[in-house]
């Protein structure tokens, strides 16, 4: 059965991130005039996930290398979106990632008094990725690159859980139809299966999602079907990881969102790697 390769530290699996820095990220969810900016929400969301990812593979001895790790930007330049003593890598084990933060910011959360109320609770939040909103949209030039990266990463792993590649963005690409490119790259398997890829459009307008859809009906353009036809479909172990957000999703669903809001970005993370991170499978 396809996706079901053990994964291991001989054995690793990739994660990548292919991520919309162009300037309309700076602007705020929803147009609403006192939202937070897509990009900010966007760089908190993926540095939680990797703080999380971190978490998951740390052991007594210390953080094991079950994943992989590629953070790509595309804007003003197209590369590396990690930040500090990471700059400039391509893809990196997570045992890097875990000691190479670009700093450790203090937050607050809401946790619970023990009588019924709520307290704010200081936090430690690791940041490896950071807010970035500037010129256009080279999709193009980010998915020929991604490409490379994870071509590299299976030649290396003949036999890996397939990478899983997360493209978060708000616009249409502006160096041309990204199609053949977004088909190359999920057209690379390991003996497990195809690379994975899901598309998450990012909302710029007060009108309702569209999540996971199994057909194109109702998608309101071409590029909303075009993002559609270049996800991939959720595999069995996703779909059961969507029932956790009241998400009965049939057969056929695509790891695709049209005008996601905040929450849905969140869920587009989590159904895309916790099957994978929460599973019995690695050792």
């Amino acid at each position: 059965m396809a996706y079901s390769a053990e994964i291991s530290r001989q054995n690793p699996t990739c994660f990548m991130f292919i991520i919309d820095q162009s300037g309309s990220m700076g602007d705020p969810w929803g147009g609403g005039e006192s939202s937070k900016k897509k990009a900010d929400t966007v760089a908190d969301a993926i540095n939680n996930l990797l703080r999380e990812l971190t978490i998951r593979c740390a052991m007594a001895e210390g953080v094991r290398d079950y994943f992989h790790i590629g953070v790509i930007g595309y804007g003003a330049s197209t590369g590396s979106a990690f930040s500090g003593p990471l700059r400039g890598n391509e893809i990196v084990p997570i045992s890097q990632v875990a000691e190479n933060p670009a700093r450790v910011d203090q937050r607050t959360r809401k946790v619970e008094d023990g009588a019924g109320g709520l307290v704010n609770e200081s936090v430690k939040f690791p940041v490896w990725f950071e807010p970035v909103a500037n010129n256009g949209t080279p999709m193009c030039k980010a998915f020929s690159m991604a490409t490379s990266i994870i071509r590299g990463f299976v030649s290396a792993h003949p036999n890996c859980f397939p990478p899983i590649i997360i493209h978060l963005t708000d616009g249409e690409s502006t160096d041309g139809d990204p199609t053949s490119a977004m088909r190359e790259l999920t057209s690379i398997s390991s003996s497990d299966g195809n690379v994975l890829l899901f598309n998450c459009h990012i909302s710029s307008a007060p009108v309702p999602p569209i999540a996971f859809p199994h057909s194109p009906s109702g998608l309101p353009d071409m590029y909303a079907r075009m993002l559609f036809d270049n996800s991939s479909e959720l595999t069995p172990k996703m779909l059961e990881v969507a029932k956790n957000f009241s998400l009965d999703l049939p057969p056929g669903s695509k790891g695709f969102v049209f005008n996601a809001d905040a929450v849905l970005v969140i869920q587009v993370l989590d159904i895309g790697t916790r099957h994978v991170v929460s599973a019995d499978s690695y050792r």
